[in-house]
């Protein structure tokens, strides 16, 4: 697996911020990240995303052969993929380490806590039974992998249905969904594993870690539990050792957790059967709303400021005031001007639009500006000296340029005295003003 780059100082910020019961993301020790759960248009379908971890869990059945040694017995299969698209981490083609681990501990919460009835997946004893297989798929992993691919499968098991069967003599029948209502399976309860990481040797405990979290811990545990303060399985991680207060004070807190978890699933349940009841419609597209501006934003988590101290509160909104104040005076000219219904002006320069050369289609589409009282400027004295030869700007004969330009000359300076601003002057072109000045040399 190659692991990505985390440096010193993310480390040293996040273990400081647990030192005083802070998380990067604003939660509290024992808060989880926001849970969704969707489902598919097919039964056995269902998508978690427990923050920005993401699983899509797909459940399917198949008529084979039982176990010699359990003739009766159906067979669950548990099956996770971790793919690169999740993580950079994740190798393509094999299965890694972790993902082993995954795996069989996947396993162990759904098949040794027997919460399927795999005798009811029998259909003829020692010939034929019901094969289940669950594939869990990694859409993104953003930490806590465990807890959201636990959820993932016990969801997508109650929602699955399962073709009827039909048994006459040695003939098996099995119906397609359109001729017979699918079955459900028979779930005896619930297990969700919940994931707990200790730093400074187990003395602070964060439930749900995030992926970076999860790089700076001593060590993890994680209980599989179900609403019956059952548990199913436990499993510890790490070079640290944990006492038996701090097992049992984790316990308490799995049991918590999982009744909020297991009727979050229950209501999914209940939503998605209703609207296929109804009619109405259902599947990962409708669960989204395309039509909305807001159909894809980001679901930010609510932070809780009720242990801020008065002081920092203050001292908080003292540094906004004084951002927001000089940024307001040194970027006064990026502000966004508002001319008019549907028109509006941006940007840095503070110059009228209506100089540009579609002057009369701006100004038709944007009202007038409100007169402006400017001072007078202080009228420059005037010069009645020629013009220095160093003064003059030699431009090749070949340029073609049409731009006026205003040339005092003793001949011309005592001309149009009473034409206001260009008084002592007068218009010229460049190739004007050229020809004069040969004409002059010439004469001389």
């Amino acid at each position: 697996m190659r692991e990505s780059h985390f440096s010193t100082c993310e480390r040293n910020f996040i273990l400081q911020s647990i030192s005083k019961k802070l998380r990067i993301d604003g939660r509290q020790p024992y808060d989880y990240r926001r849970l969704k759960i969707t489902f598919g248009v097919e039964r056995g379908c269902c998508q978690v995303e427990l923050g920005k971890t993401r699983v899509l869990a797909q459940v399917t059945a198949t008529v084979g052969q039982p176990k010699p040694n359990r003739p009766t017995d159906g067979i669950l299969f548990v099956n996770v993929e971790l793919s690169p698209m999740a993580s950079p981490a994740f190798e393509p083609g094999r299965l890694s380490e972790f993902g082993v681990y995954v795996n069989r501990l996947m396993e162990r919460c759904l098949k040794e806590s027997r919460c399927l009835d795999t005798e009811s997946l029998c259909i003829v004893a020692g010939e034929k039974v019901w094969i289940i297989r669950i594939d869990l798929h990694v859409l993104n992993h953003d930490g806590n992998l465990i807890d959201s691919a636990s959820i993932a499968a016990i969801t997508s098991l109650a929602h699955f249905r399962r073709p009827d069967v039909e048994v006459s003599g040695d003939e098996v029948t099995v119906y397609p969904v359109e001729e017979r209502e699918p079955i459900a399976l028979s779930l005896h309860h619930m297990p969700i594993c919940v994931s707990f990481a200790f730093f400074q040797e187990g003395k602070y405990v964060l439930v749900d870690p995030t992926e970076k979290e999860e790089k700076v811990m001593d060590g993890k545990m994680v209980i599989g539990m179900n609403k019956y303060r059952e548990i199913c399985t436990l499993q510890m991680a790490g070079d640290m050792l944990l006492m038996h207060e701090q097992i049992l004070r984790c316990s308490n807190i799995a049991v918590v957790k999982v009744t909020e978890i297991t009727e979050l699933i229950q209501k999914a349940l209940e939503n998605d059967k209703q609207a296929r009841a109804t009619g109405a419609k259902f599947g990962f597209a409708e669960s989204m709303e395309p039509q909305k501006i807001t159909a894809m934003k980001k679901n930010l988590a609510e932070v809780n400021m009720e242990n801020l101290k008065s002081s920092e509160v203050n001292l908080l909104a003292e540094n906004i005031s004084d951002d927001s104040s000089s940024e307001s005076s040194s970027d006064s000219s990026e502000s966004i001007r508002l001319w008019g219904a549907g028109t509006a002006k941006l940007g840095r320069n503070s110059s009228d639009i209506s100089s540009s050369d579609d002057n009369s289609e701006v100004m038709e589409l944007s009202p007038p500006h409100p007169a402006v009282a400017v001072p007078p400027r202080p009228a420059k004295p005037k010069s009645t000296l020629p013009p220095a030869e160093s003064d003059i700007i030699n431009i090749d004969d070949d340029s073609e340029d049409d731009v006026k330009v205003i040339q005092k000359t003793p001949d011309f300076a005592q001309k149009d005295e009473s034409s206001g601003d260009e008084a002592g002057g007068q218009k010229l072109t460049l190739r004007e003003l050229l020809m004069a000045l040969k004409k002059k040399k010439c004469s001389q």
